[in-house]
Order: C-alpha cells, then structure tokens, then sequence
C-alpha cells in the first residue's frame, strides 16, 4: 500500500471517529482502494454528503474536507498511472516489423561493439526459437542485462530497442518499457519497500524494466537497511519471472562492480555486461547532423569549420565520467537552432533558406563546447565528501 493510500485511509478512519460512522466511511474507502472505479468513488461521496447533511458540527466538516482532499489526491495518482499505461500500450502497439527494429539499432551512430554484443544475443534467441519449431531442446538462458559507461552513451536508447526486439521474438508478451530509479523502488518506512518493489516488477512484467544508476540502491553500504530490502526483493524477482521480463540494470562502470558485489545472488542472475565506450569527436559530428536532417536544418559549411574542431577539442579535453557524450551533442543542437531562431525572428522577410540554414554567426554564439558537461556523478560526489579533511 503506498503513502497515498494510507493518507486516504487514515483520513477516512478520522471521518469515522467524530461522526460515529461505525467503520462505514473506512469500509468505502477500503473498497475503493481495492476496485478503483466510479462506482466505488461515487458511493463514498454519497455517503460524505449524507453526513454533511444529517450533521453540522465543525468536526465533521473538517474531518470530511480532509478526506476529500485526500480522494482528490488519490484519483490524481490514479490518472497519472492510466496515463502512464497508456503509454506504455503505445509502445507494446508498436507496429514495426523485428527487420525495421534491427535497422534502427544498426542505424545508432557508433556502438560497434555494443551492437555486436546485442546481435549476437538476438542471433542466439532466434536459433533458439527454431530448434524450439524442428522439436529440438532450447534454452533460452538469462535475458537481464547489465549496461556500463557514462552518461550519454545511448544505454536507455539500446535498451528501449532491446525490448522490442525481443517482443518481435516472442520472448516477451508486451516488450513495453518501464524505467525506475532508487526513488521508484525504495520507500520511506520499514517493510514498505518490499511493497513497492513488487509495483514496479508487476508494471514491467511482459516488458523491460530499466534502473539507470543501480549503484544508488546500495549507496549506503552499511546503513541503508531500505536498500538491501530493496534488492532482496529485485534478486528474487529477477529468478521469479525470467520467463516474461527483462531486467537492465545501468550505470557508471566501477560503481556498478560494487553494486553486483553487494548480494551474492545478483552477479548470477545477470550473463551479459555490455560496456558503452565515450563517443568520438566523428560520432558526435554525426549525432548532431543527424538531428539537424531529422529536423530539416542545414549545416552551412563555414559553420561546420568551427564545429568540427570545437569538438576534437571538447573530447581531447573531456574529464573522465562527467563527459556528456551524446548529451553534448543535443545541448550543442538546441542552442545552434536557438540562436538561428533569435536571429531570423528580426528578419521582415525570412526566406526558406533562411529558416532552415544554421550560419557560422549562430554557430560563435553557441561556443565554447568547454561548460558542456555532464553533471558530477552521486558516487563521484560521495566519494569527494569522504575525502574533504574534517575541521
């Protein structure tokens, strides 16, 4: 049960209380946080105005204020979570054929090997689905994956693909995608995350469940009871259902190798670790003009000059894990079509050209690439507070 709920709960056990209600406010509530829908909704309303009506007392009409507000707060929750559905159906509706998806994973700029690696898992679960037909023995094996590098390399990208991918394969009943943090999985109280954990296993089953800085889950290594809980929990999901959901756990590369080392069961329940490399200063200049063509604006060749070594520069210089890799490129994208904007707006006549050429001039105001950085990693961050001499 989350906080939500509780809140609805605990606010209706109130209304009770001052109304002499007899647990009947309570049973309503307990119904609609069983079977959410109008019927129970409008049932509980219709009894909050029968005490509204048959009792004026203060107490009553503050209590029965409070609930309201808290049901306002819960169906709240519950559309953003239909939302939420909703989206993910859209991806399971996703009409594109297994060839259309390999291409737009070929199509990723650089990632050779992690493209090799990916191939090579899709190539062995599709011999295994034909050994399965000619009424062979098949083992389709672990599918959780662990993804590790820095920021901007393109993991959750991969990922997305990954799920389709293995839809296209039968190996998954959905392929829909779902991406959590420590925030998503970890709850404030003692026992609640085990609970919470076990929402998000049951949203992502069928599909692919993405958790992006894994490492934070166990970040305080010998305090953090939540945390362990935590991954007792993921640990036993990972084995409970590896026959219709696919865990990737991502990360920075070293902090990751601490994250497996922390439970003894999770290192065997994952068989692939795929390493994402820094992009190079040609992939980035790819990336960009990639964004450009896929909005239809063009590169004038003076300007790509002064692109072209600013970011041999921002590589050759780049700091270790806070390099924004692909990151940089969108940053660099969005301020060239700003600039472009701010300066076509003041034309009284812009040609088509004009809307769609990025001139060397939009291109000095968007550089130094230098600031271009990614945020300083929470394990980089800890570890320099550690170091930090007491006074």
């Amino acid at each position: 049960m989350d906080e939500r709920e509780q809140r609805l709960l605990a606010a209706a056990r109130q209304v009770d209380a001052v109304a002499g209600a007899q647990g009947e406010v309570a049973r309503l509530a307990e119904a609609l946080v069983r079977e959410p829908g109008h019927e129970a909704t409008q049932a509980l309303l219709r009894h909050l105005s029968g005490l509204d009506r048959n009792r004026q007392d203060g107490w009553v009409a503050a209590a029965s204020k409070a609930l309201t507000d808290r049901l306002i707060e819960y169906l709240g929750a519950l559309r953003v979570r239909e939302l939420c559905g909703a989206e993910e159906r859209a991806e399971e509706e996703d009409p594109r054929t297994l060839g259309e998806l390999l291409a737009e994973l070929d199509g990723l700029v650089g990632l050779a090997e992690v493209k090799r690696r990916v191939g090579d898992l899709i190539a062995y679960q599709r011999v295994q689905a034909l050994r399965k037909e000619a009424g062979l023995k098949c083992n389709k094996g672990t599918l959780h994956l662990a993804f590790t590098g820095n920021p901007g390399t393109g993991k959750t990208t991969v990922a997305r693909i990954v799920g389709r991918i293995y839809r296209r394969l039968g190996l998954l009943s959905r392929g829909h995608f779902i991406e959590a943090s420590r925030t998503d999985l970890i709850a404030g109280y003692q026992g609640q995350t085990a609970l919470k954990v076990k929402r998000v296993v049951e949203r992502a089953k069928g599909g692919v469940l993405f958790i992006d800085e894994a490492y934070s889950i166990t970040e305080n290594d010998h305090s953090d009871s939540y945390g362990r809980e935590c991954l007792t929990e993921l640990t036993k999901a990972l084995e409970d259902y590896r026959d219709d959901l696919v865990v990737i756990v991502a990360g920075y590369t070293e902090p990751m190798n601490h994250f497996f080392e922390s439970n003894p069961g999770l290192r065997s329940r994952f068989n692939t670790f795929i390493e994402f490399p820094d992009y190079s200063a040609a992939e980035l200049e790819a990336i960009l003009l990639a964004m450009c063509a896929a909005d239809q604006y063009l590169l004038a060749p003076e300007a790509f000059t002064l692109l072209r070594p600013a970011l041999r520069q921002a590589v050759r210089e780049k700091d270790g894990a806070t390099f924004a890799n692909g990151r940089l490129a969108r940053n660099l994208y969005e301020r060239l079509v700003m600039n472009l904007a701010r300066r076509v707006a003041k034309a009284p006549y812009p040609t088509r050209d004009d809307l769609q050429t990025i001139t060397a001039a939009d291109c000095r105001e968007a550089l130094p690439l230098a600031p271009q950085r990614a945020s300083t990693p929470r394990h980089l961050v800890r570890e320099r507070l550690r170091r930090r001499p007491r006074r």
